[in-house]
């Protein structure tokens, strides 16, 4: 049985391993969230590669045969240091949606929902670079989103008003078509639909993400399916409270 590693800043990652145990749910996961230093976003990209490195560490430890940095922040600072210090290791990191939304817009407009530390990074601007030449992209950071799902507040009044603040200023632009650029976003889709509306199309990575960890596992003869039980362990370096609340969505 393999061991599939995941990570993120905090509880924002199990929207990816939601997506993981759809397409692989005979597998062994090990899933560590690092709130004691969440969020990650505001941070400098070598405080975020250090929390990388050690957060490898652990799950390595814990006999991991493949990594899911599911952390859009993460991925773009330190991806591509975790796989040149761990060269033996895949890292699957977390790609911006950019492409789809740019081949999907009727309006030609995208809005790009992310923290500031994704919207800085190299990954998210070559993307941007590649793809968003014929469409125009506009883009904020959801301010209070991942604190909104790290406390568990998942819809309400404060929900809609924090959400509304950071996202009405897209739709005021035109976008039709929203990336959500965090891994903590998808869990307040309900919220982020009902001020949208039906005609905008919310994109959220993170079953794309999960078909690139089934391909590479398979190339590297990682996936296994045997019929052992499967098993899911969850780690936090703080307080696991609001990932408790949050498994009730996997």
């Amino acid at each position: 049985m393999a061991t599939i590693g995941v990570f993120d800043s905090g509880s924002g990652g199990l929207s990816v391993l939601r997506e993981l145990l759809k397409l692989l749910p005979k597998e062994k996961y090990v899933y560590f969230a690092d709130n004691a230093h969440c969020p990650y976003g505001e941070k400098t990209a070598e405080y975020v590669q250090d929390r990388a490195r050690a957060v490898t560490d652990i799950l390595l430890g814990m006999g991991a045969d493949i990594i899911v940095v599911a952390c859009n922040t993460a991925t773009a600072a330190a991806i591509e240091v975790l796989r040149a210090e761990y060269p033996a290791v895949p890292f699957i990191g977390m790609e911006p949606a950019v492409k789809p939304a740019a081949l999907g817009t009727r309006s030609g407009v995208i809005g790009v929902l992310a923290t500031a530390g994704t919207l800085k990074g190299s990954k998210y601007l070559n993307t941007k670079g590649k793809y968003g030449n014929n469409v125009r992209i506009v883009e904020r950071v959801g301010r209070g989103f991942v604190e909104l799902v790290e406390s568990g507040t998942l819809s309400g009044p404060e929900a809609e008003s924090v959400v509304r603040e950071s996202l009405q200023p897209l739709l005021d632009e035109g976008a039709d078509t929203i990336v959500l650029g965090c891994t903590h976003y998808p869990f307040l889709m309900d919220v982020i639909k009902s001020i949208a509306g039906p005609s905008v199309r919310i994109i959220d990575p993170a079953p794309s993400v999960a078909r690139h960890t089934v391909s590479v596992m398979r190339e590297r003869g990682i996936e296994t399916n045997n019929e052992e039980s499967p098993e899911t362990s969850y780690y936090a370096s703080g307080d696991p409270e609001s990932m408790r609340k949050l498994l009730l969505f996997l």
